[in-house]
């Protein structure tokens, strides 16, 4: 099918049409930067184009080269045959207005985390400037570190990860963005190692329960399977980060986590903690935040 596009198929807007259709036809999943298969298709296109990526209609009647027609019938094929996220076909991941570099060493970022900081968390840090050092927990792709960078220009921020290959992509990123200097990648396993504490810990961990693994879509299989699953309930993680946190934390110190689903089954775990749940783009059920005095057992 693929080989008898190329043949027939000769405008930006005729391999938009044929994506979309073979995408919906393969009945691929969407979760890894878009919701639909036109989006997906028109960012695929446009990304190996070199094209703009908020910009579509001018270049719909733009006749491809071979060379052109051959590297994008090539993904939209890899995207359908082995359901590769597309964010692994083209290197790149976008949280608002900062993109990463990705591969399959490290998960797709796609965290509610970075929405709530800076002016969301005004009513827990009343300036950015308090911050003096963060902590990010599975920091993954270091993408939490960098927007913290970003919104505590102050920081100096910590960036841990179990995974050595997560760390190499993490360093990619921290040296496109320039913060070596600010950013220090550390190789342990949550806070195992770490010494003194911090104005603000942010983690997304591992928090999908054993049963929603069994039954991820093919594209979530490419990830890698130490940064989705976290025992029977999802929660071992963030179970050690609830126990561990207060000592790292300075007074009046903030823990931010991102649970997924979890939520019920956390609050029935700790009926004890005040749990502050924030709005997010996905609703109020997914990051929780305690602070160091509520960790405690204070207010």
């Amino acid at each position: 099918m693929f080989s008898e596009a190329a043949k027939h198929l000769t405008t930006v807007r005729d391999i938009l049409r044929f994506a979309v259709s073979r995408f919906n036809e393969a009945g691929l999943h969407f979760g890894h930067g878009s919701d639909n298969a036109h989006d997906e298709a028109a960012y695929l296109i446009l990304h190996t184009l070199n094209l703009p990526l908020d910009t579509l209609e001018p270049y719909l009647d733009a006749k491809l080269l071979s060379a052109e027609k051959e590297e994008v019938l090539g993904l939209i094929e890899r995207r359908v045959t082995e359901r590769i996220p597309v964010a692994y076909l083209t290197h790149q991941a976008w949280q608002g207005e900062f993109d990463f570099y990705v591969d399959e060493r490290v998960i797709v970022p796609r965290s509610f985390v970075y929405e709530l900081l800076g002016e969301p968390l005004l009513p827990w840090i009343e300036h950015e400037e308090l911050v003096h050092r963060a902590l990010d927990l599975c920091t993954g792709s270091g993408c939490l570190a960098i927007q913290m960078a970003h919104h505590y220009p102050a920081a100096e921020i910590d960036a841990v990860d179990l995974s050595l290959d997560a760390l190499e992509v993490a360093a990619v990123n921290i040296e496109s963005y320039g913060l070596e200097e600010r950013i220090n990648l550390i190789h342990t396993d949550l806070f195992e190692g770490l010494e003194g504490t911090y104005d603000l810990i942010v983690s997304n961990p591992p928090y999908v329960d054993a049963e929603s693994v069994a039954e991820l879509p093919e594209e979530y299989l490419h990830e890698p399977e130490l940064a989705l699953g976290s025992g029977s309930d999802g929660l071992d993680a963030t179970r050690e980060i609830i126990l561990q946190a207060a000592k790292f934390l300075n007074p009046k110190g903030v823990l931010l986590v991102e649970i997924g689903h979890n939520r019920d089954v956390l609050e029935a775990a700790y009926p004890e903690l005040p749990f502050t749940w924030l709005e997010t783009s996905g609703g109020d059920g997914f990051v929780f935040l305690l602070t160091r005095e509520q960790l405690l057992g204070g207010e």
